[in-house]
């Protein structure tokens, strides 16, 4: 993935023409796609898009500021949009019809939804959408957490969160707890959160014998639909009604019941067809800048109200005292083993207080005490001493020929952890034992 390009972009162009052609034949998808594209993507587009020719080389490349600037071009025949051929730039015919439905209004209307024509008793005010999905949203964040104050979210939910890797359950089988990669989620806007769940569920669509383009072009409608908005669900396909009724567990969509035959989109479902991320919180300007003072005796002092901010510190640090609006706590051995043990890294914590630091620090050089920065270290490399693996150690062996045999054939494999030539021992993991037993087996045949 470049810099700056969203998830989402990454995943269209790693799909097949065939499947991108079908997205396509929607115009909201194709809006959507073009809403992401750079603004020199834009404009080309849009003068390719009503000529009946195709675009010659050196007319197209005056976009450019840049000559041989060709990156936003590239982009386009990776998604499919154009091609070039003989020093002509070509527009993919099926995009273009797309593209002239969105912009002249014919075409698939149904693709931008089916507003309901009789909004008597189908009012629901903004103010209670952005609220709904506010708390939807906040509930798989504070799950994440581990806060006292979330509520369960639905199974279907916790599945993605685990196929996603953001949170995990130990070796007995516990509770599911953040993982490293669940932490670097936390640090990131809500856009790039949504997605990075939403493309797990789109990975998740052929083992749930669900349509990917009809899944993708409904996340890409949702997007574009008008907030406050009643929108009918007849003609949904069975696909798109399953993605509806998930969609709301994120807060995405609004449905009074399963019952009703509408729904409405929240401010949450924007964050489709848009690189900006919808303003869900309710922190004040001072927290936006920073609300974190630590001192080099490890004291943290967090100016916040915000129960997620709080429900995050507690991963890493030991809460002392909490008032209307400060949090005094302390970083501990204790408590940053506690966070090291989840799987968050020294580094991801350091970087949270860095990036959340209070204006109050920046007076200091470095930001944050070096002292209580290098002990963060030391404390992960003193957790990271040991490592304990599943596996089996084989031993015994007869000679020192069988001996090198097996250990190349396991090394071959990756499976190797350990050896001990002189013990003529070596150590395979869990995974590998069953190819290792196999291979040691057909030797003695």
């Amino acid at each position: 993935m470049s810099a700056g390009e969203l998830p989402i972009e990454t995943f269209l162009k790693a799909q097949p023409r065939s499947t991108l052609i079908r997205l396509y034949e929607k115009p909201a998808s194709c809006l959507a796609v073009f809403r992401l594209l750079p603004m020199v993507a834009r404009q080309i587009i849009m003068n390719m898009v009503f000529l009946d020719r195709p675009l010659s080389m050196s007319n197209c490349m005056k976009f450019f500021k840049v000559q041989n600037e060709e990156e936003p071009l590239e982009q386009m025949q990776r998604l499919s949009i154009l091609m070039v051929k003989d020093e002509e730039v070509y527009m993919n015919d099926v995009f273009r019809r797309g593209m002239v439905g969105a912009l002249t209004g014919s075409g698939d209307s149904a693709s931008f939804g089916k507003p309901c024509a009789d909004s008597k008793h189908k009012s629901v005010p903004i103010e209670f959408l952005d609220e709904y999905a506010r708390t939807q949203w906040e509930t798989i964040l504070y799950f994440m957490v581990g806060s006292e104050h979330s509520s369960r979210p639905r199974n279907t939910v916790l599945f993605l969160l685990q196929r996603a890797g953001l949170m995990q359950r130990g070796s007995a089988g516990e509770d599911l707890n953040i993982t490293s990669l669940g932490f670097q989620f936390l640090l990131q806007d809500v856009n790039s959160q949504l997605w990075a769940l939403l493309l797990h569920y789109l990975s998740m669509a052929e083992e749930r014998n669900m349509d990917l383009v009809e899944i993708l072009s409904f996340f890409f409608t949702v997007g574009g639909l008008e907030l406050g908005r009643a929108y009918e669900t007849q003609g949904l396909s069975t696909t798109q009604m399953q993605t509806l009724e998930e969609l709301s567990d994120y807060g995405l969509v609004y449905r009074p019941s399963k019952s009703v035959k509408y729904f409405f989109p929240t401010r949450l479902a924007s964050t489709l067809t848009s690189t900006a991320s919808p303003s869900l919180s309710r922190l004040n300007d001072q927290e936006e800048q920073g609300y974190l003072i630590l001192e080099t005796n490890y004291r943290v002092y967090a100016y916040t109200s915000n129960l997620l901010r709080i429900a995050i510190l507690n991963l890493f640090v030991t809460l002392k005292s909490r008032l209307p609006n400060l949090v005094i706590g302390q970083l501990t051995r204790h408590s940053v083993k506690s966070a090291l043990n989840k799987g968050i890294t020294a580094d991801q914590i350091i970087t949270y207080m860095s990036h959340h630091a209070h204006p109050q620090m920046y007076k200091n050089d470095p930001l944050l005490p070096i002292t209580v920065s290098d002990q963060i270290r030391l404390w992960e490399r003193e957790k990271n001493r040991v490592a304990a693996v599943n596996g089996n150690l084989y031993t015994d062996f007869t000679s020192m020929e069988d001996y090198f045999q097996v250990r190349d054939y396991a090394k071959s494999l990756g499976v190797l952890q350990w050896e001990s030539e002189a013990k003529r021992m070596l150590f395979v993991t869990a995974e590998g034992h069953a190819r290792v037993r196999e291979f040691i087996q057909r030797r003695r045949v």
